[in-house]
């Protein structure tokens, strides 16, 4: 029988850090080719395009998947599974497999999917990776930008509103097999041990809990860990219960997704090169300020400069870095991608970043 293809799966909520530690992973795979399905939100799938821009040989654009028809854990039948099956399907087969959720996405509904006939035989559940954010944990928040997490959580109906973030959070933990607190650089040694230890009392027996910065946790850490979470999925069952469907009525199931996001909405903006892209984070600050938005990520081109810089921002945090060069035909323009509640002034906001 033919070795099963691992699939590590990539959880935490919006802004934890999860596309950075994949952006690592890929930089540092030593070869091994992977293959990514993303589920993520929005006209410009900017985490798709900032994992396929890495430029890495072992990772061609063929390998990344997009899935954005809403939460990965409620479209497992219609978008997960076929999407997987292709990729097993092909004649070069990726040499491992990894996921990288929504922030809202529920990790067990995903790891019991694996145990589907069609892909049981051919692919296994690696490990469940659960990337916390560590500067909003030790604040007694689960997220850079709460709000933002909250938006996402109104605009899918097959979610509790009503759930605190805290039981959410617990699901994500209650099924990890390492749980990985970023941006450690941001708390401090001491701090960043403290919240470790404390997280090590809240997972299951065995469950690894490091810590990191900007993501960066050797491949040969997150990859191999050889669990088979598919098999022990009473040990990681859900602690809480948020989505309320039934799985036997296919149609009320499709009707939900179908108006998921009614109360997220985003659109992108195009202008032309930007000169100082210090003074561009500055003015893109100012803007989500100003506005209430709740995420923002795209590309720029930069005057005199070959390199694309890529942009995340995740309420007032903005990050940026060059991640490739233009290609020879693509158009040097910066396009941005704005996330936010329904009702935002498209008008205003458009303006104020093209100024």
């Amino acid at each position: 029988m033919a070795q099963k293809i691992p699939a590590t799966v990539v959880t935490g909520f919006l802004g934890a850090g999860k596309t950075t530690l994949i952006r690592h992973l890929l930089d540092n795979a030593n070869g091994k080719r992977i293959a990514l399905i993303i589920n993520e939100f929005g006209d410009l799938g900017v985490d798709g395009e900032i994992l396929k821009g890495c430029g890495i040989e072992s990772c061609k654009e063929e390998d990344v998947v997009e899935l954005s028809n809403g939460c990965i854990c409620c479209t497992v039948a219609e978008d997960f599974l076929p999407a997987m099956q292709k990729l097993i399907d092909r004649p070069d087969a990726p040499d491992h497999i990894v996921i990288e959720t929504s922030g809202l996405a529920l990790p067990q509904p995903l790891v019991r999917a694996f145990n589907w006939p069609d892909i049981r035989t051919r692919v296994t559940v690696d490990g469940v990776i659960a990337v916390v954010d560590g500067p909003a944990l030790s604040e007694g928040r689960f997220a850079a930008n709460e709000a933002a997490v909250d938006a996402q959580r109104v605009a899918d109906e097959t979610i509790d509103h009503e759930t605190p973030l805290s039981e959410l959070f617990e699901d994500q933990l209650a099924c990890a097999d390492m749980v990985v607190v970023n941006k450690a650089d941001l708390l401090g040694g001491a701090a960043a041990e403290a919240l470790t230890a404390k997280l090590r009392g809240e997972v299951r027996a065995g469950v690894s809990v490091l810590h990191a910065e900007m993501g960066a946790v050797d491949a040969a850490v997150l990859l191999g860990l050889g669990i088979g979470a598919e098999d022990d999925l009473e040990g990681r069952h859900e602690v809480h219960h948020h989505h309320h469907h039934d799985d036997d009525d296919d149609d009320d199931h499709d009707h939900e997704h179908e108006h998921g996001h009614d109360e997220f909405e985003s659109f992108v903006v195009s202008r032309p090169e930007i000169a100082d892209p210090a003074a561009f984070a500055e003015q893109v600050a100012e803007v989500i300020r100003a506005h209430d938005i709740l995420r923002l990520k795209g590309f720029a081109a930069v005057a005199g400069k070959p390199m694309r810089l890529t942009v995340q921002a995740v309420g007032p945090r903005i990050d940026s870095y060059f991640d490739r060069p233009f290609a020879v035909h693509e158009p040097r323009e910066t396009r941005l991608v704005v996330i936010g509640q329904a009702g935002l002034d498209r008008l205003a906001i458009e303006k104020a970043l093209v100024a």
